[in-house]
């Protein structure tokens, strides 16, 4: 019994601390913001995985920066991420994750009658294969190109990929394995979780978890248009 309120009060402070925190970076750093392609966004705080302290803070702002456009088309999203910020409407393929509205299904799999304008995936598909058994390293390419036969004509998948997890998946990116019509990289810069726009160099062979244990220090943004 004494264990389970001791854990019980620990968890309690820890929540009472996050809440503290996020109030802090909500209401005094919601003006914090970084730049991508020229374009400004700001920073994203959210009390779910403390997106204060991780690659969410500028994930998140970039694929809803693309969802505005598509509004009112198709969209898939390949792990269920927004959806424990945001209202969303739009489909979501996780193979693991429960959910209202979640398909289980492996994204090689996935066969909808239905094309989508737009697929977008936030730090799901450095999993694909590599964090599976038995591992595939080289599942991720059958994975974008399911994901490309899924689109409409015009349509567009957008995706971020925390560097330093995959490291097989890193390498077809820097060598030109997997197609991109455009890249992007960011950069963590400081324990602040500062984020900027950086070129490849300046980006490969980065180390995941130099801050903080289970957070990028690298960030690339994939896009392929159809």
């Amino acid at each position: 019994m004494f264990h389970s309120l001791f854990h019980f009060k620990r968890n309690s402070i820890n929540q009472r601390f996050i809440q503290f925190i996020f109030k802090f970076y909500k209401n005094f750093k919601s003006s914090r913001t970084f730049f991508l392609n020229n374009r400004t966004f700001n920073y994203f705080y959210h009390r779910y995985s403390i997106t204060w302290n991780n690659e969410r803070t500028v994930e998140v702002p970039i694929i809803r920066d693309f969802i505005k456009n598509y509004e009112n088309d198709n969209i898939l999203e390949i792990g269920n991420v927004l959806s424990h910020y945001f209202t969303v409407n739009h489909d979501i393929v996780d193979k693991y994750e429960k959910g209202d509205g979640v398909i289980n299904q492996d994204v090689i799999d996935y066969k909808p009658s239905k094309k989508y304008d737009l697929i977008i995936s936030i730090s799901t598909l450095e999993h694909v294969g590599w964090d599976e058994l038995p591992r595939e390293p080289l599942k991720i390419i059958k994975a974008i190109n399911n994901l490309k036969s899924l689109l409409n004509r015009r349509g567009k998948i957008v995706l971020t990929i925390p560097l330093g997890h995959n490291l097989i998946l890193d390498k077809l990116i820097m060598k030109k394995r997997i197609q991109f019509s455009k890249k992007f990289y960011l950069k963590r810069i400081s324990k602040k979780n500062k984020w900027k726009q950086v070129n490849c160099n300046k980006i490969s062979n980065i180390k995941y978890g130099t801050f903080t244990r289970y957070s990028a220090t690298g960030l690339f943004i994939g896009i392929i248009d159809e």
